[in-house]
């Protein structure tokens, strides 16, 4: 073989990989690019961002000594700045337990073991403020799950429910996310659904809230009975969706319609 062909060859191989890579370009978009510019401005700017309201909550109990223990999460940790990126990577594989938490089972973990204290209740105020406080160390961060092994059965089961056909309405998660994602709702635009902001403020609850109760709210919409707030199912469809964002920068805390 001659070397020109050899060339043409190699040239011809760099630019169908070229074209391959530019057909696979990173389509996804955070929920924050479909909302309008009132709204994305409401997220930016922290001082009109009501999330910021439970953020400031939460420091305050960063160093609140609670417990038998007499202990603050500070005493542990030191300053908030050692959560730079713990958001980005929860769910995580707990040992004693044997299953994946989510980030705000970590923090009611370390109630009970660590500060010998009562377990926050879930959407509780106190529960979301840490949680907010602790999210917002990583923004701005790539979300990057772990990949511990020992996480891929809940992370399949997850890929299998977001697949799954549920309630009266027949939908499944991917139905929505992945089939109609920019399409219309309504007036509402349809988000590929990926967890780069929770926990987040929607403007419908007048409130903040974690990724549980939005994934609740979803099967509500689709006539589906929710599972139990403690359910296995939550942390098994977030492990999904965080493998299904990664690389994406994280926004927490933000703020939607």
């Amino acid at each position: 073989m001659s070397k020109t062909l050899i060339a043409v060859l190699c040239v011809g191989s760099t630019i169908g990989v070229s074209i391959a890579l530019a057909q696979r370009a990173d389509t996804r978009r955070s929920g924050y690019q479909d909302m309008s510019k009132s709204v994305q401005s409401m997220q930016d700017d922290d001082t009109a961002n009501p999330a910021m309201l439970w953020v400031r909550d939460g420091a305050a109990l960063w160093t609140r000594r609670v417990g038998a223990a007499d202990k603050a999460c500070a005493d542990c940790h030191g300053g908030v700045e050692s959560m730079a990126d713990v958001a980005a990577r929860y769910p995580a594989f707990d040992a004693g337990l044997g299953r994946p938490v989510d980030l705000e089972q970590r923090i009611n973990l370390c109630r009970r073991d660590h500060q010998q204290a009562e377990a926050l209740a879930g959407e509780s105020r106190d529960l979301l403020a840490l949680t907010a406080y602790v999210a917002r160390q990583s923004r701005g961060k790539p979300i990057a799950p772990s990949d511990d092994p020992r996480l891929r059965p809940s992370i399949d089961a997850g890929a299998a429910l977001f697949k799954q056909r549920q309630g009266q309405l027949n939908l499944s998660c991917a139905q929505c996310h992945d089939d109609n994602d920019s399409r219309k709702l309504g007036s509402a635009t349809i988000p590929q659904g990926h967890p780069t902001a929770y926990p987040i403020y929607r403007l419908e609850w007048q409130g903040l809230g974690s990724l549980k109760r939005r994934l609740r709210n979803c099967l509500v919409g689709m006539r589906a009975e929710p599972y139990a707030y403690d359910s296995p199912e939550y942390v098994q469809l977030e492990l999904f969706l965080m493998q299904r964002a990664r690389g994406m920068p994280l926004e927490s805390p933000g703020v939607r319609p």
